[in-house]
């Protein structure tokens, strides 16, 4: 890990700037749930993880409660980690299919993953002004990781938030619209693609399921020629 990312990732785990936020996880940390009472809780904004020189990005919204919020790894020991990590590791670019804890033995090949919110929101359902503050962080990473190729999105908050940052840095005006595994060509030569969320939700409601995704990180991989 560079040493950008490594003081990036510390000023995030020791971010207050959202008391909600920082008070809602606080609370997960004491009152956990019952399968992982007996667990010592990171109850900490997550940062994100992977290859500095990664090709491939993979941006979520946030941490979940009892995943990465318990963890300290974003899409680490939740049920959309479980289906992202099947996926990554049936395209080569993870080497096992699961992720469930910081010492798991994982490894990404030229991938980062990471979210736009670093703290799990109370109903899934970020402010406006969290976001706003938290996507400062986003917008360091991606200043930071200089050989990306491909940014995969998963779900709209984190594909308009991506969008945003280019709207703004490059005063670009066309018209971005979220659609699963559409291909954006950016001005500084990366693609974009949208991917529903892997969400329990999404998944039960077979808005996304393996195929798909499967095929999205095919040609997400070949894009970014990893």
């Amino acid at each position: 890990m560079s040493i950008k990312i490594k003081k990036l990732n510390n000023t995030i785990i020791k971010c207050n700037k959202c008391p909600r936020l920082i008070n809602f996880i606080k609370k997960i940390k004491t009152e956990k749930r019952k399968q992982n009472i007996n667990e010592k809780y990171w109850g900490k904004p997550v940062p994100g993880f992977g290859d500095k020189d990664a090709k491939l990005l993979i941006v979520g919204l946030a941490p979940a409660a009892h995943g990465g919020t318990r963890t300290g790894r974003a899409f680490t020991g939740d049920k959309s980690g479980d289906f992202l990590f099947k996926t990554l590791f049936q395209t080569e670019i993870s080497n096992q299919d699961y992720s469930s804890s910081l010492n798991d033995g994982l490894k990404l090949k030229s991938t980062f993953i990471t979210n736009i919110l670093k703290c799990v929101p109370p109903n899934d359902k970020p402010l406006k002004t969290e976001i706003n503050k938290c996507s400062n962080y986003f917008n360091s990473e991606l200043e930071i990781l200089k050989n990306l190729k491909v940014i995969v999105t998963l779900g709209k908050v984190a594909f308009d938030n991506c969008v945003k940052y280019y709207k703004q840095t490059y005063k670009i005006k066309k018209k971005f619209t979220f659609k699963h595994g559409k291909r954006y060509n950016l001005p500084d030569g990366i693609i974009l693609i949208p991917s529903y969320h892997p969400s329990p939700r999404n998944v039960n409601t077979k808005l996304i399921n393996q195929k798909m995704f499967n095929k999205l990180f095919s040609t997400a991989k070949k894009l970014s020629k990893i």
